[in-house]
């Protein structure tokens, strides 16, 4: 257990960022999976942008890698643009 007030306050400061990245982290992952069931290319067109910013805004704030980032904004072009 902790010693000090201030590493009771990191503990729980902690513990409330980790969930606010687990629920920004877990929604994006949704919203590229709904991305992916599209079928309609005006429709992936509409979404690739919010997509992308979703995506950035988790680099961003260091929750997932930004080559990681890099490689989702890429997989989901690629597929927007394979849509006929």
């Amino acid at each position: 257990m902790a010693n000090h007030k201030s590493a009771l306050k990191r503990i729980r400061s902690n513990e409330s960022k980790r969930l606010r990245n687990r629920y920004y982290h877990k929604t994006t992952r949704n919203a590229i999976r709904a991305f992916r069931l599209l079928e309609d290319k005006k429709e992936a067109a509409e979404r690739l942008p919010k997509i992308t910013a979703m995506i950035d805004g988790l680099a961003k704030r260091n929750i997932i890698h930004k080559n990681k980032a890099a490689n989702l904004k890429s997989g989901a072009a690629v597929f927007a643009n394979k849509l006929g």
